[in-house]
This record gives structure tokens, C-alpha cells and sequence, in this order.
């Protein structure tokens, strides 16, 4: 049996049920395979389209990255629509543009209709180290109320201890139309929806093979597990970072990457509310950044780094702990409590690669650093394109979906390089 890491998430998601393992055979109309964000939002969407969705995941709902995360529900993507309108085209950055904030209102709206209790708190903020930085962040907030984001607002001098009390930055920007969550409640709670409205989850089932059966001109696919299968008319494969070996035309277009987390001992109320006044969840705009907040029961959660290829450092409270002391130097004598990883999958492009293999076979994958959203609206234009209506999906089915040169032996090495400059140009602020 695979279990959760030893997370806070994990002590603290209070989990209400198990979904049993698949064995014997199933028939659905649509066949998901994995029970993450991406995974179960698009088996949500198809389900109350009417189809009839089974979901298969190897470990438990969340095992992932949906359930390892820093909880931030961040906007737009991991290229924002500026490189997006330089690279592909005007035609491309309005219709990417337009949907750029629609994933955290895909949550939100989760939320509500399933009242699904994960710590939901509105407003993030961007935190600047430097002038130029901050200059960057006038350029992000004018290019989003573009594309329709009005809830932002620039903050600097005094006005910045209203928000996070440092002074390891200048200034930044607030954006109240993100927010954070508890990652693995939001996961559990969405996929009680799921099974509130008829679809069939069925955990510790990995799947082995998969097989597409064609009869004339009718195409289907049986997916098999280790003591069971599901003959369906449509497969979505939605395990990103975690799905191993599976599909190897998947694999070669992008490669896992490790980030960490640690949760410190539960802190005196009085100073949380010290160190973070505004309760926003905070990213710094690093190019190799940390991300932290308060959690609902008074810990500090801080993240960061990367680990190319996947995995953790040796010590993951050793390297994040300095990260820490450098932002709130009160911190200092506080205990960590929790230290886990979990990898996200990056692609050549810094997009989310959503498309499709044949006719019956869809995938979407490679958030790189955004997933949080950027999964929720994946699972929507899934749903969308399955159920006939096609023009949102592919704008992201149309982009150009790289391969990694040279497999894992060289891409891993190549994208290091690149880190170790941009991370060379965070330390000296050009």
C-alpha cells in the first residue's frame, strides 16, 4: 500500500474515507486516471455533464502534488501572457489571457457548491527584493488589469508592514483575487463531490496497461490494473508528475522537479499575526523563490527550492531553515515540526501541455509551478473538449508541445544550468 509522505497536510487533513481498491471489471463512459487536481476536477465537470466517470489512482486521492503543495491558488501561468503574446502571437495571448484567472474562480466556485471545508482564505502577495523587481511587478499588475485582473494594488514603504513585517523587501504586489487552502483537504473534499454525484474512485489501483480496442469505426480503451480493468470510451491521463512510465510520449515532453516544504511547531497567535498582519500567502518573485503563509492553526508553512530530476536534499529542514531566519529572524528559536517534498512537472516551455493522443485519448500535464490553479482549469477545458466543445482546449492543444532533448541524461543537467544562472542573477539583483 503507498501511503501520504509525512506531511503537515497529512496529520492535519483528517481524512473521513477510504475508496476501495479496483478489482473485477468496469465499465464507464469515461475513464480517468489520476486523483489529483487535474484528475478529479475534470472527472467533476464530465460527471455533471452526464457521463458516467471512473477514476483510477495508484496511491491515495492527493498523493501527489495536489496534496504536497504550498497552497497557493497563484494566477496566470508559469510564462505569463507577455511572453505568451511575444512568442505565439496576439491571437493566442488574448485567448490564454482571457482564461489566465479563471482557474482560482474554478476552485472557489468547488467550493461553494460542494462546501468543502479546506482553510480558504483570499489575497496573496508578490514581494519585490529590489527596485528592478518592483518595476517588474508594475509591469505584471498593468499587463493583468489588461487581461481583466482588477484586484491588485502596488504596496511599498510603510504600507508594506501592513502586509508581511520584514525587511528583507521593498515593496510588491497584492493580488486579492488569489488566495490559499489547505492543498489535501481541497483534494478530499473534491473528490467527495465526485462520489456525491455517482462517480466511482478507486484508490491503490496503478494502472499497468492500456489498450485501444478499435471495432470498425468505433474506438475504445481498456485500462488495466493489477486486479482489475475499465473498458471506456474516452481516457484522460491526468497523473502529471506521477505517472511514472506510462505513457512515454508524455514523459519525453517534460521532466519532474522536486520542491520542498516545512511547517514549524503551532506559534503564538500574536506573533503570526506579527509576522504576516494581512494572513495573505507570500511568494517572493525569485527566480528560484519561497513561498509561505500561516496555516489555519497557527504555523508558519514555508517552501521552496528545486530539485531537478525530482527527489529532496538530504535535508530539507537544514536547506529551508536559513530561507526562514533571513525573512523573519524572530523565527529563529521556533521548532520545525513537518519537512516533506514533492515533485511538479516542468515542460521546455513553461506551459501546460493539454492535448490529445488519436481520437479517445486525452491528456493534460506540465503546470510548472503553477498547478494549483492552472490544474482546475485543465480539468474544465477537458471536460469542455470531450463534450463537443473544442475552441478553448485547443488553444493549448495548438501549442507547440517540445520534447526534452537528449532524454533524461541530458535535460536535466541543461535545465540546472539555466537555474544556476537565473539563481546567480537573483543573489546579485540584476
Amino acid at each position: 500500500m503507498i501511503s501520504y509522505p509525512d506531511s503537515y497536510y497529512a496529520a492535519s487533513a483528517n481524512r473521513a474515507s477510504n475508496y476501495s481498491e479496483l478489482k473485477g471489471e468496469v465499465t464507464a463512459d469515461i475513464c480517468v486516471v489520476g486523483g489529483g487536481y487535474s484528475g478529479l476536477s475534470t472527472a467533476i465537470a464530465l460527471q455533471e455533464k452526464g457521463y458516467q466517470v471512473v477514476l483510477l489512482e495508484a496511491a491515495n486521492i492527493g498523493f501527489g502534488a495536489s496534496g504536497r503543495n504550498g497552497g497557493q491558488l497563484v494566477n496566470s501561468f508559469s510564462r505569463d501572457i507577455d511572453h505568451i503574446e511575444k512568442h505565439y502571437g496576439m491571437d493566442t495571448a488574448k485567448a490564454m489571457g482571457d482564461m489566465a484567472f479563471e482557474g482560482a474562480d474554478c476552485i472557489r466556485d468547488l467550493i461553494k457548491r460542494y462546501n468543502i471545508e479546506c482553510d480558504y482564505k483570499q489575497g496573496g502577495f508578490f514581494a519585490a527584493f529590489t527596485d528592478k523587481q518592483m518595476k517588474g511587478l508594475e509591469h505584471k499588475q498593468a499587463l493583468w488589469q489588461r487581461y481583466g485582473n482588477n484586484k491588485l494594488e502596488m504596496v511599498s514603504g510603510k504600507d508594506l508592514k501592513t502586509i508581511v513585517d520584514t525587511n528583507a523587501y521593498v515593496g510588491g504586489l497584492v493580488d486579492q483575487h488569489c488566495g490559499h487552502i489547505h492543498p489535501l483537504k481541497l483534494a478530499l473534499g473534491e473528490a467527495a463531490a465526485l462520489s456525491s454525484i455517482g462517480g466511482q474512485i478507486f484508490e491503490q489501483s496503478k494502472v499497468i496497461k492500456i489498450d485501444e480496442v478499435k471495432q470498425g469505426l468505433n474506438e475504445s480503451v481498456v485500462v488495466k490494473t493489477a486486479n482489475g480493468q475499465v473498458s471506456a470510451k474516452t481516457l484522460v491521463l491526468a497523473g502529471n508528475a506521477y505517472m511514472g512510465g506510462l505513457s512515454p510520449e508524455l514523459s519525453k515532453k517534460s521532466m519532474p522537479c522536486g520542491t520542498q516544504i516545512v511547517t514549524t511547531e503551532v506559534l503564538p497567535e500574536a506573533l503570526t499575526k506579527s509576522l504576516i498582519p494581512s494572513q495573505y500567502c507570500v511568494e517572493d518573485v525569485n527566480y528560484k523563490l519561497d513561498y509561505y503563509r500561516i496555516t489555519a492553526d497557527n504555523r508558519l508553512l514555508f517552501g521552496g527550492g528545486v530539485t531537478y530530476g525530482g527527489g529532496d536534499p538530504a535535508s530539507i529542514k537544514n536547506f529551508l531553515k536559513p530561507h526562514i531566519d533571513k525573512i523573519f529572524p524572530a523565527m529563529k528559536d521556533y521548532k520545525i515540526d513537518y519537512a516533506w517534498g514533492g515533485d511538479f512537472l516542468l515542460t521546455m516551455s513553461r506551459l501546460p501541455q493539454l492535448g490529445r493522443m488519436g481520437s479517445n485519448i486525452y491528456y493534460a500535464q506540465g503546470y510548472s509551478g503553477h498547478g494549483v490553479n492552472t490544474s482546475h482549469l485543465a480539468g474544465k477545458l477537458l471536460a469542455e473538449t470531450i463534450h463537443g466543445e473544442h475552441s478553448r482546449f485547443e488553444v493549448f492543444a495548438n501549442l507547440p508541445h517540445y520534447n526534452f532533448p537528449g532524454g533524461r541524461m541530458l535535460r536535466v543537467p541543461a535545465v540546472m544550468m539555466g537555474a544556476w544562472y537565473y539563481g546567480l542573477r537573483d543573489k546579485l539583483g540584476i
